[in-house]
């Protein structure tokens, strides 16, 4: 019964992180700056969402189980879609950034391979970053999404038993 809830709101969850993630990437500084701080009460509220789907009579238990099952979908949900934008923001521009340091007898073989140096490292630095960082933002949303998800659903449930 928690699982079906849980399931049905992480679901409408990730479709809520998406438009957010959407949100984020107008450049308006402030937009990003909010949108970061709405994504966590974003979490909380699938999680109260989660525990509103539960037949009453709820518990505090079986209300956090169900938020954590919303958290942990639209948590995943959330860190695919960022590491989908991360990926295509790579390819179509590269990251922003210094070159990292790399020997000169290697920047003089790149030229001499008629490698331009510049694009060898923006290609490398920003792949990378995508896989380190993408599943670093995917663990990350797993356990935020699980935590906040609970601790909604369990409050709600606490609060509204019936």
């Amino acid at each position: 019964m928690a699982g079906k809830a849980g399931l049905k709101a992480g679901l409408i969850g990730v479709a809520v992180m998406l438009v957010l993630t959407l949100l984020a990437l107008i450049p308006l500084a402030a937009l990003q700056c909010v949108c970061c701080g709405v994504d966590l009460l974003a979490y909380a509220g699938i999680g109260v969402l989660a525990a509103f789907f539960l037949t009453p009579p709820r518990t505090a238990g079986t209300g956090a189980g169900a938020g954590a099952i919303a958290g942990l979908i639209s948590g995943a949900g959330a860190g695919l879609i960022n590491l989908v934008v991360t990926a295509v923001r790579v390819a179509t521009r590269g990251p922003v950034g210094s070159m990292p340091v790399i020997d000169p007898q290697v920047l003089r073989q790149l030229r001499e391979y008629g490698v331009d140096p510049q694009e060898f490292a923006r290609f490398t630095q920003g792949w990378s970053g995508v896989g380190i960082g993408g599943s670093l933002c995917c663990l990350g949303s797993l356990a935020i999404g699980a935590a906040l998800g609970a601790i909604g659903g369990a409050i709600f449930a606490a609060a509204k038993a019936e």
